[in-house]
């Protein structure tokens, strides 16, 4: 079963939007895909509640006593929505646990504040040395033709990561969760610019 881990330490960085779509997208491959929810909020799971029964199955559970407690069995796809200020103790289990990791960065000057402590944490920990956990950046929520967005762009160049897609701020995303929708859910002729921006995030899902 594959594992992948969304995770950043700062709250509204998108981390249940980009944990909500990833198993949206791996549900419509025809995966049997649960997510976790790590957050004491539990948005992933709120979320769930208003998924409609004809659409790709999601499974969900409350991961915080751990990953394997409640987890429905068979499952072949697990998404973990880690919640803001993980750290320490925590967040090296979580590591250790996940095949790929995820990390949603903002183009604001409080989101890379408080990422760049937190990526020379992750790229420490041991698991990700021993180059057992695949970590990448996803930048949210970027309007291109702003300069917070090149601001985010040079951030992003200083680390040793791959910087994955930069995916638009766009009202799409939100009024898909209101559905207990995804992307993925959507009719094609409504999501072709996104769908175009999240084909590189896909195909390092699938390597």
């Amino acid at each position: 079963m594959r594992s992948i881990l969304v995770v950043n330490p700062k709250g509204g960085a998108g981390k249940t939007t980009l944990s909500t779509n990833v198993a949206g997208y791996l549900a419509r491959e025809g995966e049997r895909v649960v997510i976790g929810d790590l957050d004491r909020q539990q948005s992933a799971m709120a979320w769930l509640d208003f998924r409609a029964e004809h659409l790709p199955h999601i499974s969900g559970f409350d991961a915080r006593d751990g990953w394997d407690k409640g987890r429905p069995k068979g499952s072949t796809a697990l998404v973990i929505d880690a919640p803001a200020g993980i750290h320490g103790k925590g967040l090296s289990e979580a590591l250790k646990q996940a095949d790929k990791v995820l990390v949603p960065v903002q183009p604001s000057l409080f989101d890379m504040a408080a990422t760049e402590e937190f990526l020379r944490l992750v790229v420490e920990e041991k698991a990700v040395r021993k180059q057992k956990t695949f970590v990448a950046l996803v930048a949210m929520r970027v309007d291109p033709r702003t300069r917070t967005a090149a601001m985010l762009e040079r951030f992003l160049s200083h680390f040793e990561l791959p910087v994955l897609t930069y995916l638009r701020d766009t009202q799409i995303y939100p009024a898909a969760a209101a559905e207990g929708k995804t992307l993925f859910d959507l009719a094609p002729s409504r999501t072709r610019r996104e769908l175009e921006n999240w084909q590189p995030l896909v195909d390092w899902i699938r390597a």
